[in-house]
């Protein structure tokens, strides 16, 4: 069972959802954003999706750069 937090169930703020883009657009982990907004790491995933805001790494390579040898 999921831990209970203090803003589960309540409506997102439109200051709560500029605070979830700030963080996103600087790389922060997705379990910090959700105790800096007292949400839990699901309720994150689901709602910046529905913002269209993107939660993965900007600054990862997308191909391996590991040598083979």
């Amino acid at each position: 069972m999921a831990k209970s937090t203090r803003n589960s169930g309540r409506r997102w703020t439109s200051s709560a959802n500029k605070v979830l883009r700030m963080l996103a657009r600087k790389n922060t982990p997705t379990r910090v954003i959700g105790l800096k907004l007292g949400r839990s790491a699901s309720a994150i995933y689901a709602h910046a999706s529905q913002l269209g805001v993107s939660l993965k790494p900007t600054n990862q390579s997308p191909y391996s750069r590991r040598s083979k040898g």
